[in-house]
């Protein structure tokens, strides 16, 4: 696959989710399948170990045949993809990409060294390195709201300045002021916020969704992503009522259960039924959702959203 330049990362993208055995394995042949579900469901971009895909628990072989398997079946298909090479040792971090890197992804995602806050210069650093270990494919930067280091709108104005192989940002977005902040860069590299707002977030000049609500159902998330191109207005209403959805049925399962943000993903995908065989378990030592709360979440989700189940299907 072709180096992505910032311009080609739009749309709607599904996170690959670790599918966990009993024992604590990872189920290779369901991750196949999962895969091959998103080609069929012809998503915008597929991409590997963000939080939902659980990088910080994976071993390096791990790592390694995740990735060669979201290539292989990508690849084959024609389908844009992504690799994260994630991990909170920055040594690590490059040593994946320095191995993933003969698997050509369109870009690598990665994210600050975690430990401790780095300084500003000490992101230059190592996003610096980064860049230069991937080239010629390209950094789509994550900086998720519990990242030690929160990147303001003046800071990524520095980074894309300094580091032309930075290409895009997974970012939580912000308010008004954030997103008229944002605007010069709007038109440098690609913005891409939650897959909740998706339709605001592309009103507002972002590009799309690294999105939660493909876990739900990524052939549904692909319609509406669609949709909010073709028809804005309609976008913003399906939007409005996925929202409801959300905060009232997803969101309490962390704010009041304290369940992570990744159980929630997996949570809803199990709901959404379109990987039969998904269980909602997490990697020891994290909590996930219970079958029963899935069970709920899924009755929820096809009053609110019955479009995203269409014959009972997600």
């Amino acid at each position: 696959m072709q180096p992505a330049r910032a311009t080609d990362i739009r749309g709607n993208w599904a996170t690959l989710l670790l599918p966990i055995n009993r024992d604590d394995s990872i189920d290779f042949a369901l991750l196949a399948a999962e895969l091959d579900h998103f080609v069929a469901a012809r998503v915008d971009g597929v991409y590997s170990n963000g939080s939902a895909g659980e990088f910080y628990t994976q071993t390096e072989d791990e790592f390694d045949r995740v990735s060669a398997l979201l290539a292989e079946r990508c690849g084959r298909a024609g389908t844009p993809f992504q690799i994260g090479a994630c991990h909170m040792s920055p040594q690590l971090s490059r040593e994946r990409v320095r191995r993933a890197k003969a698997l050509a992804p369109g870009a690598f995602q990665v994210i600050l060294p975690d430990w401790f806050a780095p300084t500003f210069d000490e992101v230059v650093a190592f996003l610096d390195t980064m860049a230069a270990e991937a080239a010629p494919v390209p950094l789509v930067v994550y900086n998720p709201p519990h990242a030690k280091r929160r990147l303001t709108p003046p800071e990524w104005a520095q980074l894309v300045d300094r580091i032309p192989g930075i290409v895009g940002m997974k970012v939580p977005g912000g308010d008004d002021t954030w997103f008229a902040a944002m605007q010069l860069l709007f038109t440098r590299v690609s913005v891409f916020i939650p897959g909740h707002t998706l339709a605001t977030g592309l009103a507002c000049g972002a590009h799309g969704a690294y999105s939660n609500v493909a876990c739900l159902s990524p052939a549904g998330a692909q319609r509406w992503s669609d949709l909010c191109r073709a028809d804005p207005a309609a976008g913003l209403a399906l939007e409005r009522r996925i929202q409801a959805f959300w905060f009232a049925h997803v969101a309490p399962l962390i704010t009041e259960l304290k369940l992570p943000n990744m159980a929630v993903d997996k949570a809803a995908a199990v709901a959404g039924h379109w990987l039969p065989g998904l269980h909602p378990r997490l990697r020891w030592p994290y909590r996930s959702a219970s079958p029963k709360q899935c069970l709920a979440l899924r009755q929820a989700a096809e009053s609110a959203l019955p479009e995203f189940f269409p014959g009972a299907v997600g």
